[in-house]
């Protein structure tokens, strides 16, 4: 690894700051139906959940962010808990109300205020504890032909969906959400059922192509030969057994001490600013179960926060499932992020893969080694006992743009291996760029955001531009081939070697409602998969509410895709789909 710029050490030592708490006081009268939250917002004291990240609260706040308020807001350090979404709502409260003009801001800020309120008003003991049915929903899913579920490969027809099972056919996903708090304790339960039917899967020609041609995984060191490994989860080979089980999305136990949630379970996490992808984490694959200390509130040091503003950051540590070589390593990922102005925020993030069956143990001291190695190793000790890990950087900011902080927000993404940070080494990272306008003039309830997507870093290349790193650079690694895979997805939808793009065009018709059309599409290199791969997808969604409690949610997905290497000519599949959520009301 080339030279430190930030030590992943300032974020432990961060976190036994004792700073006292910022107290929110009440703001001006506002007009009927419309209020802030109760007077004093305790973060200092109380637990609270996390609102899971395929909630309508996160694309409702974003564009509230992007429309000029939710200055305390970190884009890029996601999901948030329900009381520090009410802590930026009344920092919000004020400027919303006075300002002319934006009757956007104003409903979806009532929206999620109604969502939030009741945590705020009834505070919790110890021994006086409460309890929630937070939802209960069932989604229909159709599908036509033969779809892509192989982010480490082919592509994704689905992305984003916690790494859920699909199929051509009739699939299904019936599950309830629920919360309790006690004090400083919280305790959140997600679970549902699923069911996709079976399919052929990938044939073992393709199989043992991609294990030991491209993935360099099944290859026995003795003779040197291929030796196809069907437990390896980063290829759907066939056939495919139907899926009819029971699976917990989320699960954890936290305690809230000095404006820090420490937890311990299956929790979301999605450390970048765009909508479609996030490079270091994201819920494209299913949630790992870690040990967690995340700074829920931002944090502003004296003198310090001149410079840099206030901060946030977090830490967890859990074990990858899915992998074959090494047999189930583990992970480590440390994210810090500034706001040094209300408009700009950056933030560095760090991510260790080390150890697994066969490689070295997971200990403490094999942990320290991988936290605090920044330096390149050599060849016998990366395969040796005292490997570091394959390390990983990264960097993203997200920006109002100056005149135009209530319409145009511009952010980016990026991810770089072997260097501690993309910005040390932009030739050798991928990036995600986007741009989202919040608003159009005289058109103030529609939005557009673009996002590009490269996994393919210019440095990597042949003198006529083609490249040459095969898909062996940027998610995997000498050691950990099967990189920061989770149950054979990864944290990007874009792949390895790929790039593509993502577009939404979207018209609210209210704060939690709204009608949208949606175009991705990605390229594999043809380098990385013989004869490369293409995906075209078209989509468009509907979400309704029925009174407040019920919300009905629609969508139709038209894809196109070519992989030579699987079938011959252009394919297609039409997914289709229908989820009604009900959402209980809190006990006032």
């Amino acid at each position: 690894m080339r030279s430190s710029v930030i030590l992943p050490a300032v974020l432990l030592f961060s976190s036994f700051l004792s700073l006292t708490e910022a107290q929110v006081t009440t703001q001006q009268p506002f007009p009927p139906g419309y209020k802030p939250p109760s007077e004093t917002i305790a973060t200092s004291a109380q637990g609270s959940t996390y609102v899971p990240m395929d909630s309508w609260i996160y694309p409702a706040l974003d564009r509230l962010h992007s429309l000029g308020y939710l200055d305390s807001a970190f884009m890029g350090l996601r999901p948030w808990t329900r009381l520090s979404i009410a802590h930026m709502l009344e920092q919000s409260a004020d400027r919303i109300d006075t300002d002319t003009g934006n009757d956007e801001a104003k409903s979806i800020y009532l929206a999620v205020l109604e969502e939030v309120q009741p945590d705020v008003d009834n505070a919790t003991e110890l021994n006086h504890p409460s309890g929630q049915l937070e939802s209960v929903y069932t989604q229909l899913r159709g599908m036509s032909g033969t779809p892509l579920r192989d982010s480490f490969h082919l592509g994704q027809t689905i992305i984003n969906d916690y790494g859920r099972p699909y199929e051509g056919g009739f699939n299904n996903y019936t599950g309830f959400s629920a919360r309790a708090e006690a004090g400083r304790f919280s305790l959140y339960f997600r679970g549902e059922y699923q069911y996709a039917p079976s399919a052929t899967g990938y044939s073992p020609a393709l199989y043992t192509l991609l294990s030991c041609n491209v993935d360099l995984i099944a290859i026995n060191p003795t003779t040197n030969l291929c030796t196809p490994n069907p437990n390896q989860a980063t290829i759907p080979g066939g056939p495919i057994a139907a899926a009819n089980n029971a699976r917990i999305l989320e699960a954890n136990l936290s305690y809230h001490l000095l404006g820090h949630e420490i937890s311990f379970g299956k929790n979301d996490h999605w450390l970048g600013p765009d909508r479609g992808a996030s490079m270091l984490w994201s819920n494209n694959a299913e949630d790992i179960y870690d040990f967690e200390i995340n700074r829920v509130e931002p944090l502003r040091i004296p003198g310090l926060a001149k410079l840099t503003g206030p901060f946030r950051y977090d830490f967890f540590v859990g074990s990858l499932k899915g992998h074959t070589d090494p047999n189930d390593p583990w992970v480590h990922v440390e994210k810090i992020s500034f706001k040094p102005t209300h408009d700009l925020e950056f933030g560095f993030s760090r991510m260790v893969i080390w150890g697994g069956k066969g490689h070295e143990p997971i200990t403490i001291h094999t942990f320290l080694k991988s936290f605090f190695s920044f330096q390149n190793v050599t060849a016998s000790e990366k395969f040796s006992r005292t490997d570091p890990g394959a390390r990983f950087g990264n960097f993203d900011f997200d920006w109002r743009l100056p005149y135009m902080q209530k319409w145009l927000t511009l952010y980016s993404d990026s991810f770089v291996h072997d260097d501690v940070s993309p910005i040390a080494a932009p030739r050798r990272a991928g990036l995600h760029p986007g741009i989202y306008l919040a608003q159009f003039p005289y058109l103030h309830q529609l939005d557009l955001r673009l996002e590009g997507a490269s996994t393919e870093p210019t440095s990597h290349s042949n003198p006529d531009g083609s490249p040459i790193n095969q898909g062996q650079f940027l998610y995997v690694e000498t050691v950990q081939k099967q990189g920061p895979t989770n149950k054979g997805f990864l944290p990007d939808w874009v792949g390895r070697q790929g790039k593509g793009g993502q577009a939404w065009l979207t018209w609210h018709l209210s704060g939690n409602e709204d009608i949208q059309f949606m175009y991705r599409n990605a390229k594999a290199s043809a380098q990385f998969i013989p004869g490369g791969t293409t995906q075209n997808d078209f989509a468009g969604s509907v979400v309704k509410r029925i009174g407040k409690d019920i919300e009905v949610k629609g969508w139709l997905q038209y894809e196109q895709w070519k992989a030579p290497i699987y079938a011959t000519g252009s394919q297609s599949d039409t997914s289709g789909a229908a989820q009604i959520t009900w959402y209980p009301r809190a006990k006032e």
